[in-house]
């Protein structure tokens, strides 16, 4: 049996850009809380109450499809015109508008011919990008939709219920490398050989999908003696999810790349063969893991705690792993294969996820904090807001994954009932990691005051 390198190579990217940092915010719908440093949703079921019970609802107007649209054929890897790297920015964030996205180097040429199997013997061909050398990355997408049947309610907007939902399971987790040298003379502007010399590239990159079926309690529990704010209160969540696993992927592809004493590519049989892939799958998988959230509104202050993923884990059983092996990369590119074999089973543990929110609502201007620590290591994030009659600035930052990221915004309040939103952004979703301005936009519904 052969695998088709493209096939096998092209199936990277959503994994690994899915994982990324840049998720998040590259993918919110509410221009508002992005220019706000993208805080607004905190991963705590208590807050996510009390976002339920705010005055307007945000639909996002997605000026980045006009980008991404016409370039469909670079991200599907059947088409000639495929490109990975520009595949990887697609992905990342397409909802946005991206100035200058389609400025940064992809080095498609050398992922095209290292997808083909037929790289030129000369590097120095794909000169012109500068790659990233390592990435660590992980992340999950698992929104939940359901409702919760109250049974106790009060007068001061006090109530205990059981919250029933449940919704999609996706989560990623990568380790890549990419040899210094090599990026080194990718990115070098004048040409470089570096006789007798291997390069090498690895990656890692787990991913699972499953069913989650969710069971929570809620609960809001008023001040006594009222409280100044239709929102004061404390508000109590805890999820239990049930997770049915229906697909798990682990790839872990090797590629080394050597030179002959002209520093141009070949094939030396003695370091064994050039590109090798393992890969391990199982579609038999269960789990469960735990929510728990509370916050507190006193007057104008909101604060708030989540931790999500406690014991966050799927067991899959019946795995099976098959290894494949390209033996030139001069060749044409396919893979032969080797017959699966069964493997152990597998868990496969997430981290707990740990964030923490402060937020200041005065009736001219608000602040809004959060910190948090699991998913990409820490990150913070801030946002201000001004409220000038009819129009609304606003600012804030975000620091995730050792960089730091500003945003901005302006709101326009075209009546009681309507507005709209513009937020700028900074985003580093592409292959080389360089900062780019991203353009948000939403219409913004008020159901009270805007």
């Amino acid at each position: 049996m052969r695998l088709s390198l493209r096939a096998l190579l092209s199936s990277l990217p959503v994994a690994i850009l899915l994982s990324q940092p840049a998720f998040a915010q590259n993918w919110s719908f509410d221009a508002r809380n992005i220019g706000l440093g993208g805080v607004g949703s905190t991963g705590n079921i208590g807050a996510d109450m009390i976002d339920e019970q705010r005055p307007y609802r945000a639909i996002v107007l997605p000026f980045g499809l006009l980008q991404v649209l016409p370039n469909l054929p670079k991200v599907d890897p059947t088409k000639d015109d495929f490109d990975l790297a520009r595949a990887i920015e697609y992905i990342a964030s397409p909802i946005h508008y991206i100035i200058g996205r389609d400025d940064t180097e992809s080095g498609q040429l050398f992922f095209t011919d290292l997808r083909n199997g037929a790289l030129s013997r000369d590097l120095n061909t794909y000169r012109g990008f500068s790659p990233v050398t390592s990435l660590t990355a992980e992340g999950l997408a698992s929104p939940t939709w359901g409702g919760t049947i109250k049974f106790h309610k009060s007068a001061n907007g006090s109530f205990q219920g059981v919250y029933i939902g449940a919704g999609p399971y996706l989560s990623m987790q990568t380790a890549a490398l990419f040899d210094p040298a090599l990026a080194a003379l990718l990115d070098s502007p004048t040409p470089v050989y570096l006789p007798n010399t291997s390069f090498y590239m690895s990656n890692t990159t787990a991913s699972q999908f499953a069913l989650s079926i969710t069971g929570g309690y809620r609960a809001r529990v008023g001040w006594p003696g009222g409280g100044r704010n239709a929102l004061d209160g404390l508000y109590i969540g805890a999820n239990y999810h049930y997770l049915r696993g229906f697909r798990y992927e682990n790839f872990e592809p090797n590629a080394r790349l050597d030179t002959d004493a002209q520093g141009l590519l070949t094939f030396n049989p003695a370091l064994g063969l050039p590109v090798t892939i393992s890969r391990t799958t199982s579609t038999e998988g269960r789990g469960f893991a735990i929510d728990l959230g509370v916050a507190a509104v006193v007057d104008r202050w909101e604060v708030g705690v989540g931790v999500n993923g406690i014991a966050n884990r799927i067991d899959w059983t019946s795995v099976e792993r098959t290894n494949y092996a390209l033996d030139s990369l001069f060749s044409g590119g396919e893979f032969v294969d080797v017959p699966p074999v069964p493997v152990a089973d597998t868990r496969v543990e997430l981290p707990v996820d740990v964030k923490a929110n402060l937020a200041y609502n005065a009736p001219d201007w608000g602040a809004v904090t959060e910190v948090g620590h699991g998913y990409n290591g820490t990150s913070f994030r801030a946002g201000y807001e001004q409220r000038l009659g009819s129009i609304v600035l606003r600012g804030g930052g975000r620091y995730v994954n050792e960089r730091w990221e500003p945003t901005g915004g302006i709101g326009f309040n075209l009546s009681s009932k309507f507005g709209i939103d513009v937020a700028a952004f900074g985003t580093s979703a592409n292959f080389e990691r360089k900062r780019h301005v991203a353009i948000a936009t939403s219409l913004r519904f008020t159901r009270g005051r805007p």
